[in-house]
């Protein structure tokens, strides 16, 4: 070790939204925006270049569209009652959050309202004998972190985007991110949660409670509903036991097969300890090195490279143990190479090559693929696809990268390596390959409506069926984020 320095059939579905909820007339549109300057305020009803850009699209700069109006409700009192105006003139609204979506779920139609939740926010309470935070849905990941940090908890749910990504959006998509493998994905981080509904009823069940079995767990149809069903405006975080100690590597490995052998072998070595395990093939680590603007601490390129975060709760742990278990690994040829930060600095600047895809959106012109399989199937669909794309369009640069601890594989196509080329093309021949292995075609960004034609890909037409039938019961003018997800 280095000195520790498709082509497809979609199913038929009945869209709830398309079938009862139609493009208001002007004049409707009129008296419902009067009607909720009446409830909410002007101020909190805007419209024209009144409503900034950043209402307009979300990472993916998929379509910008200005929405009929935005909408900047303080309370849920106010939720609620923004709701209850617009199911009763079937007008549809879209929720909004950070905007860091990557599927389109958060843009608006012309002819929507958009209603942010950016004033619902901030903490309202840490109960320390529960270890349960609860925020308002409008609070920043990264808000939430550093309040369960300074009581000396963690609250597990990591992404890149934490500083602009919002906590209700976050469980819209039931986002995953960095450390699925140690605490699950935000769905297992919630105890309790506020739902408003499309007719405006408010569901409040923000118990602090492990154990409640009492019927249906109704919070689960809203995690990972996209707004489709409600409008989270409140949630109850559960917090885990600051883990004192953290330790980082960059590893360099011969192929995928060592990298599953190496994540196995630190497991069985560690257990619940491996907070991440992020794989980066070659066309993205060198693509992240050089956005970063940093030297590869590696003297030669290797076929693979991992970053490894070891976290533990002895705050005495000065890595000795998990710098032992690489270079066992080294010995034992389990990998090529590793390099462990020294520093929090140093660690800092290896996450900053994983975390470079922040950049995607303003260096390339991304078509972003979020996917599922089986992990032992990871490292042949990877070359497989790679193979496809090369032979499909000559000059491609596609970047591939993933968590394959929790089965998750990454992969951007720079469209603008293949001018001329419709984004949808390039979805549909990927997912065409994606389809017989039986992956999803989204691990973590949701469906949005950039995924919603290949969804019937990863969802048998009863499950479809049974979504639809769920769809129609809470939501039956179609008005919530009308177009996403079915």
């Amino acid at each position: 070790m280095t000195d520790q320095r498709i082509t497809h059939e979609p199913a038929q579905m009945h869209d709830p939204a398309s079938a009862n909820a139609t493009a208001p007339h002007a004049a409707n549109l009129d008296a419902t925006l009067d009607a909720l300057r009446a409830a909410l305020g002007a101020d909190a009803v805007r419209v024209g270049e009144q409503i900034g850009e950043r209402a307009l699209t979300d990472w993916t700069r998929h379509e910008p569209t200005r929405p009929a109006a935005l909408l900047l409700p303080r309370t849920v009192e106010e939720v609620s009652r923004a709701l209850a105006i617009c199911h009763a003139a079937h007008q549809p609204v879209v929720p909004q959050g950070g905007m860091t979506g990557l599927a389109g779920g958060a843009i608006a139609r012309a002819t929507d309202i958009a209603l942010s939740l950016e004033r619902i926010s901030g903490v309202e309470e840490l109960d320390s004998a529960s270890a349960t935070l609860t925020v308002r849905a409008g609070t920043t990941l990264q808000a939430a972190q550093e309040a369960a940090e300074q009581a000396g908890f963690e609250l597990a749910l990591d992404l890149g985007a934490r500083g602009s990504c919002q906590i209700g959006g976050n469980l819209a998509t039931n986002a995953g991110g960095n450390r699925v493998i140690q605490s699950g994905t935000a769905r297992d981080q919630v105890l309790g949660l506020e739902v408003v509904l499309a007719n405006g009823d408010v569901l409040t069940s923000l118990g602090k409670m492990v154990k409640n079995n009492t019927g249906y767990d109704l919070k689960h149809w809203f995690i990972g509903s996209e707004g489709t069903l409600g409008v989270i405006t409140r949630a109850v975080l559960r917090l885990h036991p600051r883990r004192a100690a953290r330790h980082t590597a960059l590893v360099a490995l011969g192929d995928y097969d060592a990298a599953v052998s190496l994540l196995r072998r630190l497991a069985t070595r560690f257990g619940n300890d491996i907070g991440a395990f992020e794989i980066m093939w070659p066309d993205f680590y060198d693509f992240g090195v050089k956005l970063t603007g940093t030297r590869s601490p590696f003297a030669v390129a290797h076929p693979l490279y991992a970053l490894i975060e070891h976290a533990g709760f002895d705050a005495d742990d000065d890595g000795s143990r998990f710098a032992q278990a690489l270079t066992d690994a080294l010995e034992a040829g389990a990998l090529r190479d590793a390099v462990i930060a020294q520093s929090v600095a140093d660690a800092r600047a290896l996450w900053a090559i994983r975390e470079c895809t922040a950049e995607f959106p303003v260096r390339l012109d991304p078509i972003n693929f979020d996917v599922s399989l089986p992990i032992g199937e990871i490292g042949a669909f990877v070359e497989r696809c790679r193979a496809a794309l090369n032979e499909r369009w000559p000059g491609n640069e596609a970047y591939f990268f993933g968590h394959i601890g929790d089965s998750n594989l990454h992969l951007t196509v720079d469209g603008g390596s293949v001018p001329g080329v419709d984004h949808h093309a390039v979805y549909a021949f990927v997912y065409e390959m994606l389809g017989p292995l039986r992956g999803s075609v989204s691990a973590e960004h949701g469906i949005g409506s950039l995924k919603r034609e290949f969804l019937p890909i990863s969802r048998s037409p009863a499950e479809l069926a049974a979504m639809v039938a769920i769809k129609r019961a809470l939501d039956p003018h179609g008005i919530l984020n009308p177009g996403k997800l079915f």
